[in-house]
């Protein structure tokens, strides 16, 4: 067993690369595409997967701070990509959705993103992405 200290063998130092590695690539379709920043990518995901959240869902889905949702919204909403209603039940929370030109927007990047998954996975081959996922995966419940 290896008593010495290495950091470019170490896992969180070797997934952090990785991941960035990873994220820079699809980084650069909806960066340079659509001026979207990581936040609002992900706030745009999460509307387009899962439909009207309030800004605390989103927080709880993307692991984003509230303060990274809040500007990631506020710029969505900019576009008019986003829109707000209030909930039936509880008129002081407000549910975000996208509107048609937010959808359309998703529905693109989301094309891009399976186009770049595809990508990484004729990199990597079926058999070592579907590996990789289920780790990557399995990690998540540590």
């Amino acid at each position: 067993m290896k008593t010495e200290f290495d950091l470019h063998s170490f896992l969180p130092f070797l997934m952090h690369h990785a991941s960035e590695k990873v994220s820079f690539g699809f980084r650069d379709i909806y960066r340079d595409q659509y001026r979207m920043t990581r936040s609002e990518w992900r706030v745009l995901a999460t509307l387009g997967q899962y439909g009207a959240l309030t800004a605390t869902e989103i927080v709880t889905h993307t692991g984003l701070h509230k303060t990274k949702v809040s500007r990631a919204v506020f710029s969505i909403e900019q576009r008019r990509w986003l829109k707000r209603r209030q909930d039936e039940q509880d008129r002081r929370i407000q549910r975000l959705e996208l509107t048609s030109q937010g959808q359309s927007a998703f529905a693109s990047l989301c094309k891009a993103g399976i186009a770049y998954d595809q990508k990484v996975r004729d990199f990597l081959g079926e058999d070592d992405f579907s590996r990789l996922s289920a780790l990557l995966t399995k990690l998540n419940d540590l």
